[in-house]
């Protein structure tokens, strides 16, 4: 019996023994209680930096309790397990969370030897750009790491993949990237996770299909991580998920299968995607679902009748889609408290007259829904509106007076339609009232500015383009008058700078183009909002004097048509945010400052045509170049083109036309792969063009008016893949975005045509508009059969050169083909029949070349007059007097000296220089100004304003 037991007792020793070794592997008890309490105390002190002035403004004198006089688990934000043995008690929670801490973590900290913790929450909080260091791999037990909004910058540590415990996980809001490791390897081992937060983190990768084998996910956040490819459809039938917002990320895609009938979603946030596809029917088993996102994606077909089965609906966000037919109706959703219908395709009619029954709304955007007649009397019903966006559609009438009894209005946005009548005082009446857009309608008559002053809450403001005068007085204070953000008062007959502008401090955006302000700029316009402007727009006024510098916040800077002299300042080379600098159309003379080009790194946008700058280029860009868009026409450059352009590799717009640059063809530019737009007309350039040119997105070339040479290789064109067939159908305007954290703009790019002999500035460019204009040269041989491929084009001048052979009949290919000029050249052998297939074609020139034959009939050739074909003496037909005989008689070609005197009047040299001087233009402005105008006339206006949209946590439209 005694060897049992004393086999029994020795079992039990290595039992016990076991157990304390487990123990201590497990829950690394090597760490006391007190030790993490001192942990925590040191923590707290690297929390506060009495002389770090940004930490002192951020106000860090926080955590008063934590005082080593007192057991931390008493302390705030503290956490500790209920074991009463004080041996195995530990710190197993820590919440600070908005506790306004400042500082920085590191891979010291102490914070990291807590081994015990199962949950810690550092989000709200500011540690200055510090990297997630790898040793929080140290915390094994941790369940719940939320470090959302805390300031944290750099690459996501490997170390958080094998917090294999894990079930959630917030890394949102913060200057993160995950690259290595990438989202896939991050999370491959988290199978427990239920929350998976990471918006605002840059991932630039796919989501990974296995996530739909993560049974425990309940939400997943993954809003403006620059995801990717085709989103794995299976993730929607996770048994327990309720939340997915994967907005703002344009460069994901995916569509929707069939939806479950036992589904939990509540919460499907898709807007700013890629997501396409027809919407199914079996939405409605959804019946838990509140928010349904899905604005600006690609969505088609009809909107499902069964939304109205979604009873539980307080958000439903459906514009910027391509939905067709009508909208159902969807008065059933008695919850509805934001309906977003804007911007779709939907047939023509009247707001339906079921919105009036939804009288929970508090929010409605029907902006751009192909809407006409007078605002809807029904929505008097919706007493709780405090947003109503509808703009452009095609409304009319006058404000109704029933509006005005909607006092707790915020946001009311009119722009873009046909309103009539005077702009009510009543407005007066709206104290609760941020936005406020009445622009680009018919208002008329006096306005009296200190209505819209009165409103204290007021932040944005637009009544430009409008036919109004405004009237401003000059009783202001700083105390009755609104911290205005946005004001745009575009076109309103103003003479002067409004008064009141003196008291305004914190404006991020003044337009006050398209008026009759001049003298010069006041001293005070920059003063009061130096430490806020960004976006600021005089243009077309009659300011006067030298450039006033805009201070150094500001990104858009717009001063163009005014009557500014002298140079520019090297000063302007300060302004390191600028996006977009518009000087064209004034009186500015001198050379450009050298630091110019530097700014290249910031700048997208620059324009200085028109003006009577001299001398060198200076150099355009520097490596890492932003420059969309270089503008420097109609000046008096000088000198060779500088070899710097090949670093602006984001050009996509370069005018250098009209100037007296000197040099041979920049064969060299053809390395900017993104360049559509290129006119270097009317300068000294000269030489052959040799090879081929390596330009596949140009869409308008104009090389006219300069003395280029020599002959064009026969495959020339054939790189010019944006003209050629596989790009046609699609016509947007050509544009440059730009943006910051609270706003955003884009700009149309601007050409300068030559319509009829009259230079035409154009505010839009559309890629559809292609063109090639290579006449006034001395260039010979055959026309390249490679124009043939170029199926987009829409207008070709090759005249006043010395092209020889024949009229290429593969020219007939070019269907979209407006405007021809082949006049003045040696061309011989007859027009090809096949040019009559060319059904668009309204200018056709072949005058003073050598052709013979028969004129083609039919179709447009019907409208072609005698000018199309003089100076060819073998030619016959209509609408020449000549007619065709049987047999036709073969001439002799007079000598070329005699051609002139027979054929010119006693003009002609005169006019051989006035073709010269129109022709570079003359086709692309005749087409584009009077076809597209006719064709497109809603795009091209005079002036478009450019909007700059504050991005708010209120939703304008």
């Amino acid at each position: 019996m005694a060897p049992y037991m004393n086999h029994f007792k020795f079992l039990q020793t290595i039992f016990f023994l076991y157990v304390l070794v487990t123990v201590k592997n497990v829950t690394g008890s090597s760490v006391s209680h007190d030790e993490e309490c001192s942990a925590l105390f040191q923590f707290k002190q690297t929390m506060i930096h009495q002389h770090d002035v940004s930490c002192v403004a951020y106000g860090s004198q926080v955590l008063h309790s934590w005082n080593t006089s007192f057991d931390c688990c008493s302390w705030e934000g503290v956490a500790c397990n209920n074991d009463h043995d004080q041996y195995y008690v530990h710190v197993i929670g820590i919440d600070l969370s908005e506790r306004s801490l400042c500082g920085h973590i590191n891979s010291s900290s102490t914070l990291f030897s807590l081994v015990h913790l199962q949950r810690l929450n550092l989000s709200g909080n500011n540690f200055g750009d510090s990297q997630i260091p790898s040793e929080i791999a140290r915390l094994k037990q941790l369940r719940s790491l939320d470090l959302s909004d805390s300031g944290f910058s750099g690459q996501i540590p490997n170390g958080i993949s094998q917090l294999i415990q894990l079930s959630s996980l917030d890394l949102s809001r913060n200057s993160l990237k995950l690259h290595n490791p990438s989202l896939e390897k991050l999370v491959q081992n988290l199978t427990g996770l239920e929350e998976l937060h990471l918006s605002g983190v840059d991932i630039s990768s796919s989501v990974p299909h296995f996530l739909a084998n993560f049974s425990s996910l309940r939400s997943i956040k993954l809003r403006e991580c620059s995801l990717k490819d085709k989103f794995p459809a299976a993730i929607f039938e996770l048994p327990k998920l309720q939340v997915l917002n994967l907005a703002n990320n344009t460069d994901l895609t995916g569509s929707f299968h069939e939806f479950r009938n036992n589904s939990l979603l509540e919460k499907v946030i898709l807007p700013l995607t890629g997501f396409f596809g027809i919407v199914p029917e079996s939405l409605s088993h959804l019946k838990h679902l509140t928010v349904l996102s899905l604005s600006d994606c690609s969505f088609s077909g009809r909107i499902p009748g069964s939304l109205s089965n979604l009873s539980q609906l307080t958000f439903l966000g459906l514009g910027g889609n391509k939905f067709t037919g009508s909208v159902p109706s969807l008065v059933s959703l008695l919850k509805l408290d934001v309906l977003d219908l804007k911007g779709n395709k939907f047939e023509k009619r009247r707001f339906p007259n079921w919105l009036g029954r939804l009288t929970t709304l508090r929010e409605l955007y029907l902006t751009d829904m192909n809407t006409k007649g007078e605002i809807p009397l029904f929505l008097a019903n919706l007493t709780k509106l405090s947003v109503i966006g509808m703009k452009n559609n095609s409304l009319i009438g006058r404000i109704p007076s029933w509006l005005f009894n909607h006092t707790q209005l915020t946001s009311l946005n009119l722009d873009t339609n046909q309103m009539e009548g005077p702009i009510p005082n009543t407005f007066s009446i709206f104290k609760n009232l941020e936005y406020l857009n009445l622009g680009r309608n018919n208002f008329s008559g006096r306005v009296e500015l200190d209505m819209f002053l009165g409103l204290n809450k007021l932040q944005t403001l637009w009544l430009g383009y409008n036919m109004i005068s405004l009237v401003a007085t000059n009783n202001y204070t700083i105390t009755t008058l609104p911290e205005l953000d946005t004001l745009g008062l575009s076109a309103c007959n103003l003479k002067e700078f409004p008064s009141f502008l003196r008291f305004q401090n914190k404006l991020h955006g003044l337009l006050l183009n398209d008026n009759k302000i001049d003298g010069r700029v006041p001293v005070w316009i920059w003063n009061n909002s130096r430490e806020t402007l960004q976006f600021f727009d005089l243009s077309h006024n009659s300011i006067t004097g030298q450039l006033p510098i805009p201070p150094q916040t500001t990104v858009l800077y717009d001063i163009s048509h005014n009557n500014l002299t002298g140079e520019i300042p090297s000063s302007i080379c300060g302004l390191k945010s600028l996006r977009m600098l518009d000087l064209s159309s004034n009186n500015m003379s001198g050379t450009l400052p050298s630091c110019l080009g530097s700014l290249s790194n910031s700048l997208m946008f620059l324009n200085l045509r028109r003006n009577n700058f001299h001398g060198n280029m200076m150099n355009a860009c520097t490596p890492g170049s932003l420059l969309t868009d270089l503008d420097l026409s109609e000046n008096r450059f000088t000198g060779q083109l500088p070899r710097s352009l090949t670093n602006c590799t984001n050009l996509e717009v370069l005018s250098l036309g009209d100037n007296s640059f000197h040099d041979v063809f920049p064969s060299w530019l053809g390395t900017l792969s993104k360049i559509q737009v290129l006119v270097l007309r009317s300068n000294k350039l000269y030489g052959p063009i040799q090879g081929s040119s390596h330009f596949p997105m140009l869409r308008i070339i104009d090389l006219s008016n300069n003395n280029f040479s020599g002959q064009l290789h026969q495959n020339y064109f054939q790189t010019w893949h944006a003209m050629s067939s596989d790009n046609l159908g699609v016509s947007s305007v050509m544009r440059s975005e730009i943006s910051t954290k609270t706003t955003y703009s884009n700009f149309p790019y601007t050409a300068t045509l030559i319509h009829k002999g009259v230079r035409t500035e154009y505010e839009h460019i559309l890629t559809i508009d292609m063109s090639i204009d290579l006449s006034c040269n001395n260039f010979e041989g055959e026309i390249p059969a490679s124009l043939q491929a170029l199926q987009g084009l829409q207008a070709l001048n090759l005249s006043n050169n010395h092209f020889t052979g024949r009229v290429l009949p593969s020219l007939g290919n070019l269907k979209n083909l407006e405007a021809l000029d082949l006049s003045r050249n040696e061309l011989s052998g007859e027009i090809p029949q096949r040019l009559v297939q060319l059904g668009f074609l309204e200018i056709f020139n072949v005058s003073f070349n050598r052709l013979e034959g028969r004129i083609p009939k039919g179709k447009q050739f019907g409208t072609f007059d005698n000018n199309s074909y003089i100076g060819n003496p073998r030619l016959c037909g209509q609408p020449l007097s000549k007619e065709c005989q049987g047999h036709l008689k073969v001439y002799g070609l007079p000598p070329t000296s005699n051609v002139s005197e027979s054929l010119l009047p006693s003009e002609a040299i005169d006019w051989i220089i006035v073709f010269c001087g129109v022709g570079s233009g003359l086709v692309v402005g005749i087409v584009i100004g009077n076809f597209l105008h006719a064709r497109y006339s809603d795009r091209f206006t005079k002036k478009n304003e450019r909007w700059v949209s504050p991005l708010r946590k209120t939703r304008r439209n």
